[in-house]
């Protein structure tokens, strides 16, 4: 729940401009680059489900407005005791405007899974002490 800690990590949210929390719900302002295009100025929100999940989405309306119109973002982390040690789901869901979709689904097809990867291995090599 540290976000300006996690941009370190995942560069698809950086930079962060501001964050205010209150418990287990995080809201924060960043700049975010997905499949290295840099979007709009965008606040998101992140809920925290304690030792087993942190689901996050685009703040509503009146936030977010111009995003809401083109298209619905959320995203997770699952983490789960195995015996080798903790496995960990990240999920990322986009669904765009019809307007847009042709253009957005096949650059992020083809770019995001590489960004995703990146940012599971740095996070892991944080966590580890590296």
């Amino acid at each position: 729940m540290d976000i300006e800690r996690y941009a370190e990590i995942d560069r698809k949210i950086q930079p962060v401009s501001w964050a205010e929390r209150e418990g287990d719900l995080l809201e924060f302002e960043c700049r975010p680059k997905v499949a290295g295009v840099p979007q709009p100025k965008v606040v998101q929100q992140v809920r925290l489900t304690p030792w087993s999940r942190i689901d996050i989405t685009l703040s509503p309306p009146p936030r977010n407005r111009m995003q809401h119109a083109f298209a619905k973002f959320n995203a997770s982390f699952e983490c789960v005791e195995v015996p080798e040690g903790t496995r960990v789901t990240r999920t990322l869901n986009f669904s765009f405007h019809p307007a847009t979709r042709w253009l957005l689904e096949p650059l992020l097809r083809r770019r995001l899974p590489g960004e995703v990867r990146e940012e599971i291995a740095l996070a892991k090599r944080h966590l580890e002490g590296g």
